[in-house]
């Protein structure tokens, strides 16, 4: 259990540093060059990583379904969404709405056991929790304290 947790946490982190440096290209460059960019730099390494560590051995694949090959294709909508929502709503805001969006659609496919996944009963109580991050984020958002109009600052 640790380990899986230390695992969870550092991909967590790298998702964050990627969401950082995907924004930093998207303000030299489109949406779509910087896709390009960061999944390509991603094939070519892990294809690299792929050989040096399972080498012949990373092109077995058997028995995987012919739809699961596509999630390439559904990178390609995160990295654009990703740095478009950063672009418009900031790194933090933009990725807590991608992490309740993650939280919100796994609770609903592990519940109603879609793609392959063993179905997972769902709770009330995971209901509470995802809503609790929902309110989270709008405290985040809208909770902070105001800024004094410039006629309130001027003492008029």
């Amino acid at each position: 259990m640790l380990l899986g947790l230390f695992w969870a946490l550092l991909a967590g982190s790298l998702v964050g540093l990627q969401n950082i440096y995907n924004s930093k290209v998207n303000e030299h460059a489109n949406s779509w060059a910087t896709t390009t960019l960061v999944l390509g730099l991603g094939f070519l390494t892990s294809f690299l990583f792929g050989l040096i560590f399972e080498g012949a051995n990373m092109f077995r694949l058997e028995h995987m379904q012919m739809w699961f090959w596509f999630s390439g294709i559904i990178g390609v909508g995160v990295v654009v969404c990703m740095v478009n929502g950063i672009k418009l709503l900031g790194p933090t805001y933009a990725v807590s709405i991608v992490m309740t969006s993650q939280l919100i659609f796994a609770l609903l496919w592990d519940s109603l056991g879609w793609f392959g996944l063993q179905q997972v009963p769902f709770t009330w109580k995971q209901l509470v929790g995802v809503l609790v991050i929902v309110a989270g984020i709008f405290v985040f958002k809208f909770g902070g304290l105001r800024q004094p109009s410039k006629s309130v600052a001027q003492g008029k």
